[in-house]
């Protein structure tokens, strides 16, 4: 996540606990074949990936990475031989991939330090293409530094799990995101207020948004979609379960916009509606909220979240969508409709 476009280190805001173990381990030498950095989306898991990988590869002595050498200016444009980034949002990794990869693991560097792979969502890897890459972690190649991204560390294979370092990473405080809107993007502070707390402390949401209208319109399209199927029959949710199925890479951001409505209406509920996330939709979360009872809402909370880890492995979506909206309030039921 950089301050400018030109910047060739990423800019580590938030997790600078991590980043000082990763710089301890490299200065003593004691670098772990494989790291897993967990977290919500856009929370800067890819971000610190590519800060160590740029560390490891830097030619410089003294500051690593220092942004500034061949080596960075070559990572930094997604140019340098010996870093990959593999993220294909929506498709799952598959074993013919992996058996590409580990082929390119046997071979030396080709003009960094290391080689370092960055997998991304690994959660969405088919079984047999984790199975594959256990026998890589099970026997690392020398020069060969892997980095796993995932929202959650419980949806992968323990055994996969167990062979990694694990960096937890968590949202930031939505006034350090505010913070950093404004001094390092130069964001107004009223945009910079709104975006943070829509964010829910991701930052590398709230940087995608300021430049990025369609995520804003996508936001305001899902929170509809959802609103219209609480006031729908089975036909129609089952119509809407169709729609979003068929984009499967934006289902993520889907479930996560959608549980950030439901815990909005709980708040709502409290009487804490100063502790809103989604503050551009207050009214309207205020007059929702009183359609619906606390179970009613700690139950679809559930439910997105049991939804969405089914669709991060590999679940069939469109199955997966079509039981998460029956399972929600139904307005001729009285109550939730739960089988």
């Amino acid at each position: 996540m950089g301050a400018t476009d030109d910047q060739v280190t990423p800019l580590i805001i938030g997790h600078e606990w991590a980043v000082e173990l990763l710089q301890r381990s490299l200065e003593s030498g004691r670098l772990s074949h494989a790291y897993l950095f967990a977290g919500p989306p856009r929370v800067g898991k890819t971000s610190l990936a590519l800060y160590l990988a740029r560390a490891l590869n830097c030619l410089d002595e003294e500051i690593r990475p220092c942004g500034r050498c061949r080596a960075c200016r070559k990572m930094g444009s997604g140019l340098h031989p010996d870093v990959r980034v593999i993220d294909e949002p929506g498709s799952s990794l598959k074993i013919d991939q992996i058996r590409q990869l580990q082929k390119e693991m046997s071979l030396a560097p080709f003009e960094g330090r290391w080689r370092v792979y960055v997998l991304c969502d690994f959660a969405q890897a088919t079984p047999e293409a984790a199975n594959c890459l256990l026998k890589t972690l099970e026997e690392p190649p020398p020069k060969v530094v892997l980095i796993l991204t995932a929202t959650q560390v419980g949806l992968l294979l323990p055994t996969i799990v167990s062979r990694c370092q694990v960096f937890n990473l968590r949202p930031l405080p939505v006034a350090q995101v505010q913070k950093a809107l404004q001094v390092h993007w130069a964001m107004e502070p009223r945009q910079a207020s709104l975006l943070a707390s829509l964010s829910e402390g991701r930052l590398g949401w709230a940087i995608e948004a300021r430049s990025n209208d369609t995520l804003l319109r996508n936001r305001e399209k899902y929170f509809v979609a959802l609103e219209q199927a609480l006031r729908q029959e089975r036909t129609e949710r089952m119509r809407l379960a169709e729609l979003l199925s068929q984009n499967r890479s934006m289902l993520p951001e889907v479930f996560d916009l959608w549980q950030s409505w439901w815990r909005d209406l709980l708040l709502a509920r409290s009487g804490n509606v100063h502790e809103l996330t989604n503050i551009d939709r207050k009214q309207t979360v205020i007059n929702e909220a009183k359609r619906f009872t606390c179970s009613e809402i700690l139950f679809s909370l559930r439910s997105i979240r049991h939804a969405a880890q089914q669709v991060e492995q590999n679940v069939n979506p469109r199955l997966a969508l079509d039981v998460l909206l029956l399972k929600m309030p139904c307005p001729t039921a009285g109550g939730t409709n739960r089988p």
